[in-house]
């Protein structure tokens, strides 16, 4: 989806070779990074692994981080630092969140201001070409310049935004509102911004001061592009946050464009689209502003990357519970499928039966129809959604073939598809690079024979010592003298043995009608999982007392003789006060209500009413049982 054109375009490269030079916008860095980072970095993280690990271009990808901006500016100002020791903080903290995220770092980073020298040179290039002008100090980009001469157009992207002055102000940043007044027209936005009095600077033809926002990635993008091939800093791929279409790609390609004298300077821009939480843009103010630090605490970060994989890159998404639900039992369903599969093969080996049958042979069809509905889906557009649907099918075909009552599975098809979904995963970065494992690899890295550099008598040891206890505690209960008794004990020590001490050594052991099955995975998932169902056994034994609680409350309520009842009795609208003041003496029925006016004919009804329905409870509570 080439958003230059706004429609589906065949992917060509400039010179038609395997080689894509691509440009990607960075965060500018004065916050802590967020979900909508995530959203973003993780798309294209996406993007570029099908691009080199499945259709096997050489991607240059190129990335800028703005460490200088009226952002980083004001915010370092609040901190009371200087403005590099912010964005430097915070330029770290992003690197760290995409490392957690699987999100592998760009070819060549480049920073604004590592970049002022070439920016300066790209800012007088321009007005050479008689496309920007110097104004007190600053120096602005001229659109009506630019948009005079033949075959040069502005605002491609989003031209039913080009005169909206909201989106042009935020472009310029709220530090340079001031001098609007210097722009021949409203819709020229700064190339050079003039410095304010203790604002960072850099000396300059036109005097101190600093980049745009917009010039910066022109500027850097062409630099790194023209350095490493022979074209003049065009690129094939530039891509961003949507919410970057107007003004800044749009600012960028006009000044490159009039750099260069050249009408095209991008061939393909891509947009990652919206992420909203709840419905809703993220905001401190809603309180639904999530860092990525925060996420990565609720959520593990294949289970964010499932998220995202589950919606098509450029589509608008909500995060919510709802979103999250779906990409965790996704997950779960094929944790799953990899424990059977494993199980099924330590079962039927490759010395087992290979001759296929009817079942075999509609699986292995099955195969080859899913490797060809992924092809298409990721060659249309990169569209996972419908790939992760295809292996879905794919493995749930598995699950099927490998039930209990097949006793003649064929271990090579059934391996064939569990490495298909394995490939395709680690190609899709929810499995890392490095793992040789089938499936989701565990927490522990095996390399020659021993785990994370542990020998065998090292890995043994806690499970020998596990086994020894609960044979201990088997061998006391079954020399009871009470079998029946010893009998419970034993089967009561076999299920503490499976929930509570197996988890930790990463084993999960499940019972089923033709036997246990075991299976090997993440002790920190065993001990989650083990947590929530305590949880929900915690929760569901709650709801029972508070059950039980106003079971206890309404019986103690029900022995009340109505005039007791009657004189405890409160507004239904507000329990604190008591419904009636003053009572008959002899019958006992209220005569005045709570504000001490005497009871009308209907109240007098009602009380009737209410004392009647209570004498029917008393003596239901009070009868023999």
């Amino acid at each position: 989806m080439n958003s230059l054109t706004r429609r589906l375009d065949p992917f060509v490269t400039m010179d038609g070779s395997r080689s894509i030079r691509w440009y990607m916008c960075g965060p500018t860095v004065y916050a802590p990074s967020h979900l909508g980072h995530a959203r973003t970095y993780i798309a294209f993280d996406i993007v570029r692994r099908i691009l080199t690990k499945y259709l096997n271009y050489d991607v240059t990808l190129v990335m800028n981080i703005t460490d200088i901006d009226d952002k980083i500016i004001a915010r370092s100002w609040e901190q009371g630092i200087p403005s590099k020791e912010l964005s430097s903080k915070f330029e770290a903290e992003f690197f760290e969140d995409l490392a957690a995220l699987g999100v592998a770092p760009p070819d060549i980073l480049t920073r604004v201001t590592e970049f002022v020298p070439q920016v300066i040179e790209y800012i007088e290039r321009i007005i050479e070409q008689g496309k920007a002008y110097e104004s007190n100090g600053s120096v602005y980009f001229d659109v009506e310049a630019f948009s005079s001469v033949p075959c040069m157009h502005y605002c491609k992207l989003n031209p039913e935004n080009k005169n909206n002055s909201e989106l042009l102000a935020e472009g310029e940043g709220k530090l340079t509102q001031d001098f609007i007044s210097d722009k021949k027209s409203p819709r020229d936005f700064a190339l050079w911004k003039k410095s304010k009095p203790n604002e960072p600077s850099w000396d300059s033809p036109w005097g101190p001061g600093r980049p745009g926002w917009h010039i910066e990635c022109s500027a850097m993008a062409t630099n790194a592009f023209a350095a490493t091939s022979e074209f003049r800093g065009q690129m094939d791929i530039h891509s961003g946050g949507q919410d970057l279409k107007f003004p800044h790609h749009d600012n960028e390609m006009a000044q490159s464009e009039a750099h260069s004298n050249m009408p095209q300077w991008v061939n393909y821009f891509i947009h990652s689209g919206h992420l909203h939480i709840d419905g809703f843009k993220m905001s401190k103010s809603l309180k639904n502003f999530i860092t990525i630090r925060e996420a990565l605490q609720m959520h593990t970060s294949r289970q964010i990357r499932f998220c995202f994989l589950l919606h098509k890159y450029n589509a608008n998404m909500d995060y919510g519970d709802n979103t999250m639900q779906h990409a965790i039992i996704t997950e779960k369903f094929f944790s799953e499928f990899f424990h059977n599969v494993k199980a099924c093969l330590r079962q039927f080996t490759l010395q087992s039966p290979q001759a296929p049958d009817s079942k075999a042979f509609e699986l292995q069809k099955t195969l080859t129809t899913c490797k060809s509905n992924v092809h298409s889906a990721l060659l249309q557009d990169f569209d996972t959604p419908v790939a992760i649907q295809a292996l879905t099918d794919l493995a749930k075909a598995v699950n099927l073939y490998i039930r209990p009552d097949n006793t003649a599975v064929v271990s090579l098809i059934v391996s064939n598809c569990a490495l298909y979904i394995t490939n395709m995963f680690k190609m899709l970065g929810l499995i890392p690079d490095n793992s040789d494992a089938l499936g989701f690899p565990s927490s522990s890295s095996i390399q020659n024979g021993s785990i994370n550099g542990q020998s065998k008598e090292q890995l043994l040891t806690p499970i020998l010592d596990m086994l020894m206890e609960f044979r201990s505690k088997v061998r006391e209960h079954a020399r009871s003298n009470a079998k029946e008794t010893s009998a419970k004990l034993i089967l009561e020590e076999c299920d503490k043995f499976r929930d509570n001490e197996l988890p930790l050594l990463g084993i999960r052991l499940e019972d089923k009608p033709t036997g246990s099955l075991w299976k090997l995975d993440d002790p920190e998932v065993l001990k989650k999982e083990r947590e929530m169902k305590l949880a929900e056994l915690k929760r569901k034994e709650e709801e029972k007392l508070q059950k039980q609680r106003e079971q206890e409350k309404k019986d103690a309520l029900n022995r009340l003789p109505p005039v007791e009842f009657m004189k405890q009795l409160t507004l239904e609208d507000n329990v604190s006060t008591l419904k009636y003041s003053k009572f008959d003496e002899s019958s006992g029925m209220p005569t005045h209500f709570h504000n001490g006016e005497p009871l009308t004919k209907s109240q007098e009804k009602k009380a009737k009413k209410e004392w009647a329905a209570q004498q029917k409870k008393y003596e239901k509570a009070m009868k023999p049982k």
